[in-house]
């Protein structure tokens, strides 16, 4: 997933630097935030490299079935992770209103996370993840659009290095493929388009779910539409995955691997979103694009050049600069 996502899903609320982050300041604490972080690392650039392996290297060209798979992992394993919580907190229902709102975020967050799995059949890692980066820029461009939501002159300032970043990248990229380019910018901007949403459906205090109740919600339809998506799109991609899982039955397990990852990615996120201060987890995670783009250098070979790097930077300096500049209008 971009899932990558983070890739994740961004939490509507957060214990972060409250009681849990404060027990995270003695040895044991620390090391258990330790922990919990160099999961998150892996778990979310294992699914990053996964799905490019399978997408791309190994030859599994159905990003449709492979979402459907991830979301489906995603609704068992958040059902179990319920059960195994709900005698310390209890889910409540949700009401007709509020189950139709998170149907609408599912149905976002499903189209994001395919067009992200699409993108990498076609890029390579490390230009999907300068182009993802630009994610504060589609997240101003559509709280102005959709919720009328102004920031300060400052903060659209710090954004032109995150777009000047991303243009200089692409024209160093050699790799570079328009139609899988134009699935990372709709992934990054559906992503951009649930945070936003999220903020405007589930705005009341009665109403706002942690990242890991709104997957529980979410991920099932998710599911109910991928499976009729799979079917229209992609009709010969449960017998292709059969058969490769007849030719080699490691393909089973990298499967089973891979959407089992795209859950966890959301389950460390959470929980290093409830252990860590958010400004540690804006450093976090903008050394994490950096660690997945160099390690997907490192496995996949794919040719760099010093313009492409130097765009990735640039982005990264002005999501760093955004954040200050956030930080600085509150």
């Amino acid at each position: 997933m971009r899932q990558q996502e983070d890739r994740a899903l961004l939490p509507t609320t957060t214990a972060a630097g409250g009681p849990d982050a404060a027990a995270a300041s003695g040895p044991s604490g620390r090391l258990r935030t330790a922990g919990l972080v160099a999961a998150w690392y892996a778990s979310n650039i294992g699914v990053l490299l996964l799905n490019k392996y399978l997408l791309s290297v190994y030859g599994f060209r159905y990003p449709v079935f492979l979402t459907a798979c991830h979301m489906s992992a995603s609704a068992l394993l958040s059902s179990a992770f319920a059960a195994a919580t709900s005698s310390s907190s209890p889910r409540r229902p949700l009401s007709r209103g509020q189950a139709a709102r998170v149907a609408v975020l599912g149905a976002v967050f499903c189209g994001s996370v395919v067009a992200g799995n699409v993108s990498l059949r076609y890029l390579p890692v490390s230009f999907n993840q300068a182009v993802g980066a630009t994610t504060p820029f589609f997240t101003a461009l559509i709280a102005y659009a959709v919720a009328g939501r102004r920031e300060a002159r400052a903060t659209y300032a710090a954004l032109l290095p995150v777009v000047a970043g991303v243009v200089i990248a692409t024209g160093g990229e050699p790799s570079f493929h328009l139609f899988g380019f134009i699935m990372c910018v709709g992934a990054t901007a559906g992503r951009a388009l649930k945070t936003v949403l999220q903020g405007i459906l589930l705005s009341s205090e009665e109403e706002k779910l942690n990242s890991m109740d709104l997957l529980w919600y979410m991920a099932p339809v998710a599911v109910v539409l991928l499976v009729p998506a799979t079917l229209m799109m992609e009709p010969d991609a449960l017998g292709a995955a059969a058969a490769l899982a007849r030719e080699d039955p490691s393909f089973v397990w990298l499967l089973l691997g891979n959407s089992s990852l795209a859950y966890l990615v959301n389950l460390t996120n959470f929980l290093v979103t409830k252990h860590t201060s958010p400004l540690t987890l804006q450093v976090l995670g903008n050394a994490k694009g950096a660690v997945a783009v160099v390690v997907s250098i490192l496995i996949f070979k794919n040719p760099v050049t010093v313009m492409g790097m130097l765009g990735y930077g640039v982005t990264i300096a002005g999501v760093v600069l955004y954040g200050e500049a956030k930080k600085r209008s509150k």
